[in-house]
């Protein structure tokens, strides 16, 4: 991943809306969410759900498939990888293996400090 396209999947990252809805999909795993289902989990309106849903897709980030009369929309977890590959390339002086999630130190932690970090 270029650091271009980072900064555009990041950028669209930063909005809480959008956050919001790929990390629900995200969650959800390779079989996504239809678009009403995800309006109606964040209690979005569908006009305002369509923006966000297409800012995310032009980005990359998910990706969208018409099943019937409904489009299901699912994280490209892909893309994610590779963003998360870019944010960490450098990690521990270059030594990836050292840098381990601390997923379950999370609850315990202000948001600022979780993460990674790395292993000593």
């Amino acid at each position: 991943m270029e650091i271009r396209d980072a900064t555009l999947a990041l950028a669209a990252l930063g909005q809480a809306t959008r956050l919001s809805v790929f990390r629900l999909l995200v969650e959800a795993g390779p079989e996504g969410h239809k678009a009403g289902d995800i309006a109606e989990a964040l209690a979005l309106p569908g006009a305002t759900l369509s923006f966000h849903l297409k800012e995310l897709s032009a980005v990359g980030l998910i990706r969208g498939e018409q099943t019937g009369r409904f489009i299901r929309y699912s994280a490209d977890f892909q893309r994610m990888t590779d963003l998360l590959a870019f944010l960490t390339r450098n990690c521990c002086g270059g030594d990836a293996s050292q840098c381990v999630p601390i997923a379950g130190e999370r609850a315990q932690e202000t948001p600022r400090s979780a993460g990674a970090r790395c292993a000593s």
